[in-house]
């Protein structure tokens, strides 16, 4: 799906092929500026408490907003980083209690607020370190209206079980939370207000078992990777590196300027 259509193409869960969809996010890190407004939005959009982030926009090195390399050679590219949606999920393993969970519909990774017992061994399982914990009671961003979705969102897909409560405007105390791809959008046909929000067009979402979906086109022709694809928890979202050659054969139908190569 492209950034320009916030709306998904379908909320059933099946794809154009039968197969079960599994949505999934393409991250091109030549678009990338680290400008940091899917990190803002996110924060906005969920209402997280000071000094959580579900997303973050990491550098290219060790200070922030520096290159790399001697010049005349030298780059410059982020990696925004937040939760993968693993499709083999060590976070789900680990949970007493059965709290984390990957939703059989699109294959989204969700935390049902109202069972998480705050142990943390998610935290320590999830090798990409991007879940958060409320160590104390939320404070929020100082606003004078309302900030991001206001009501309690329970996960409409049957197969999850009764009443999991997948996202509630304010997160208590001692429950850990991260990123969900704005399941509460999601399941309004709505892509992730990050992907909607990007000014570069850089993060692209759909289902990744969709052949012809523009993720799977943009992976398939590039040299797309997951970060740590050597522990098998094989993620949902990909990277397409700054420096690349895309295969002439993407079929972009107009909705997406590739950044180079083609």
């Amino acid at each position: 799906m492209s950034s320009t259509n916030s709306t998904l193409a379908s909320t059933s869960g099946t794809t154009s092929t039968g197969a079960a969809k599994r949505y999934g996010l393409v991250i091109d890190l030549g678009r990338c500026i680290g400008c940091w407004t899917c990190a803002v939005a996110c924060k906005s959009e969920s209402d997280q408490p000071l000094g959580i982030w579900w997303n973050k926009i990491l550098g290219g090195s060790p200070d922030l907003d520096s290159a790399v390399g001697d010049y005349p050679n030298v780059t410059h590219t982020y990696l925004p980083l937040s939760c993968q949606h693993c499709d083999n999920p060590p976070c789900l393993k680990v949970c007493p209690v059965a709290a984390t969970y990957k939703r059989k519909s699109d294959g989204l990774v969700l935390i049902d607020f109202s069972v998480c017992i705050g142990c943390r061994y998610c935290m320590t399982a999830c090798p990409y370190g991007v879940r958060n914990f409320n160590w104390q009671e939320p404070e929020q961003v100082p606003s004078e209206f309302p900030l991001g979705y206001q009501e309690n969102h329970y996960d409409p897909d049957p197969t999850s079980g009764p009443n999991r409560l997948v996202y509630m405007p304010t997160r208590p105390k001692g429950v850990v939370e991260k990123c969900t791809f704005c399941v509460q959008r999601v399941d309004n046909n709505l892509e992730p207000i990050c992907v909607e929000v990007c000014p570069a067009r850089a993060r692209i979402f759909g289902d990744l078992n969709d052949p012809n979906s523009l993720p799977s086109q943009m992976i398939q022709g590039s040299a797309a990777y997951q970060l740590l694809p050597e522990l098998g928890t094989n993620p949902s979202v990909f990277y397409i590196p700054a420096k690349k050659a895309y295969s002439t054969d993407i079929q972009t139908n107009g909705q997406y300027s590739l950044s180079g190569g083609q």
